[in-house]
């Protein structure tokens, strides 16, 4: 498979949603070489930060509405990410089934794809998944020093994260 073509891909839909003054992280779901689904982060530009509506989310969501997804081995999907899922997105991708994530950039602050899964409740240790970092990871840390660097984007402004970004 090739990851720089779809990783691109998720990086035009963290492009637009920059240009929406959202927080920039698209996420794309790839089964057999075809995007089935595709999201990306919402609920960022207000004074209220939707801690629910992340990208990773928002493609999970996207196949479930797909019912000729429902009867595939998941564990042949690949979700791609500009940013390292969360601790929720990361349980909610484990429990979907999807057999990989591949993502551009690190998220120091909140990433979730270093948890050992052993040393999860027993929900999850039953799940597997194989994890590809560094994606394009220019490409996309260039997207969110464009957003941290705006000065109208509040969501995580002076964060960790920011600070990271800021400083690479």
């Amino acid at each position: 498979m090739n990851h720089e073509y779809y990783m691109k891909e998720a990086l035009r839909l963290a492009e637009t949603t920059l240009k929406e003054g959202e927080f920039p992280v698209g996420a794309i779901l790839v089964f057999k070489n075809e995007i089935v689904a595709t999201g990306s982060r919402k609920g960022t530009a207000g004074d209220f930060a939707n801690e629910v509506d992340h990208a990773e989310i928002t493609a999970l969501r996207n196949l479930a509405g797909r019912k000729e997804f429902n009867e595939i081995n998941r564990q042949e999907m690949t979700l791609y990410c500009t940013m390292e899922p969360c601790l929720m997105c990361f349980g909610a991708i484990l429990l979907s089934g999807i057999g990989k994530i591949v993502y551009a950039y690190e998220d120091v602050m909140g990433g979730g794809t270093g948890c050992e899964i052993e040393h999860l409740s027993p929900l999850y240790r039953h799940c597997s998944v194989e994890i590809i970092p560094g994606i394009l990871r220019k490409e996309s840390l260039a997207v969110f020093k464009a957003y941290f660097s705006n000065p109208s984007n509040s969501y995580w402004k002076g964060s960790l994260l920011a600070d990271y970004t800021l400083t690479r």
